[in-house]
């Protein structure tokens, strides 16, 4: 049998095999410094790091990562990225600013403040696709039953997020990972490797809403945000802020959470 990238065979008691999903420390670093490392699906490497970097700040556009590289160790695999001079500086400037002993524990933030980041708000006036004036119902279930037919890594191993970006029509793009932050990490790489603009369509995750979620989407552009689970209060709250819609279970089923200037 012909597996997808990113799952693997392993032995089972009495001679028999399961398929399961690879995990592995991932190294995200830039300009020599590791930022982070995260258990993640060795898939979609680049979109992971130009989508990370994107989602979370570092840079601005593609272009402000100069050149890239993915280097396989041993213990995993380390993501090297080179920042141009401005993004660079800034990223010098934070790391600078975190030195020394930190207590919030904040998965490494290094400030409450930093948890609740000031995030970009959608252009006032901004047009939003006809598709988006019908029922939340409706297009919840025809982004999320595009999405879920696009997972041949979840059809194999029944362990993985996905996040996709769905036009109203069809899923453009698509990104698995046996975490949840960086399968939108890898469509965000992935839509702006593309030049896809995230203002033109949906993303469509299938975990929770929770509001480093809601952050990452709104850090790209993304206007609609569309998931099978209830959100957090915070979530709507900062997706409110962004001006997002928010489309995600309710009481009765998908319910749009937010209003945006563009309903």
């Amino acid at each position: 049998m012909s597996l997808p990238a990113g799952a693997v065979t392993v032995p089972l008691p009495g001679g028999a095999r399961a398929v399961l999903a690879e995990e592995v420390p991932v190294a995200l670093v830039f300009d020599g410094v590791t930022q982070a490392v995260m258990m993640a699906s060795p898939v979609d490497l680049e979109d992971f790091l130009l989508g990370f970097a994107l989602t979370e700040g570092m840079i601005a556009d593609r272009a402000e990562l100069l050149r890239h590289e993915v280097v396989r160790q041993p213990q995993g695999i380390e993501l090297r990225g080179w920042l141009a001079a401005p993004a660079g500086q800034r990223f010098a400037a934070r790391r600078r600013a975190m030195a020394g002993p930190v207590g919030c524990g904040l998965c490494g933030l290094d400030s409450l403040a930093a948890v609740l980041r000031p995030l970009p708000r959608a252009p006032r006036g901004a047009g939003a696709p006809s598709w988006r004036l019908a029922p939340p119902a409706r297009l919840a279930d025809g982004a999320l039953a595009a999405l879920r037919a696009g997972q041949s890594l979840q059809d194999a191993v029944r362990s993985v997020h996905a996040a996709g970006f769905w036009d109203g029509a069809q899923m453009r793009a698509l990104r698995e990972d046996v975490g949840r932050h960086n399968a939108l990490d890898k469509l965000a790489g992935a839509l702006a490797g593309q030049g896809i603009d995230a203002a033109a369509g949906a993303l469509v995750l299938t975990s929770r809403l929770s509001v480093d979620l809601v952050q990452k989407a709104a850090m790209i552009g993304a206007r609609v945000l569309i998931a099978p689970s209830a959100p957090t209060a915070l979530a709507v709250a900062e997706a409110q802020a962004a001006g997002l819609a928010l489309i995600a279970r309710g009481p009765d089923g998908p319910t749009l959470y937010t209003e945006t200037e563009a309903e």
